[in-house]
């Protein structure tokens, strides 16, 4: 029993390698696995980066319609405005509709 418990205190240098002892025996297969970890988090942003460029684009197009149909509105209204100014008789109305408009008609 006395020879085992002497074998005890010992370790086994073999079975309890640690971990940056193991990585630097393993060298060339660490190496490689850092670097395809690192291939494999580009890729993952560059997916999110794609998604994201793509939901840009639907932004843009949304913002692009929005736009025209305010521009729509707004030409509407300057010609509603611009038909009541004609109808007043003293045309005061409608020099400053065109003063605010920057008409030179």
């Amino acid at each position: 029993m006395a020879s085992s418990s002497s074998n005890a205190g010992v370790q086994n240098p073999k079975k309890s390698l640690g971990f940056v002892a193991n990585a630097i025996k393993r060298k060339d297969s660490s190496i490689q696995f850092f670097l395809m970890t690192g291939i494999l988090l580009l890729s993952v942003r560059s997916v999110g980066q794609k998604y994201r460029i793509n939901d840009l684009r639907e932004d843009t197009s949304a913002l692009r319609q929005e736009q025209e149909g305010i521009t729509d509105r707004m030409n509407n209204i300057k010609s509603n405005l611009r038909a009541e100014a004609a109808l007043e008789p003293t045309g005061l109305f409608a020099s400053r509709l065109r003063l605010l408009f920057g008409d030179d008609n």
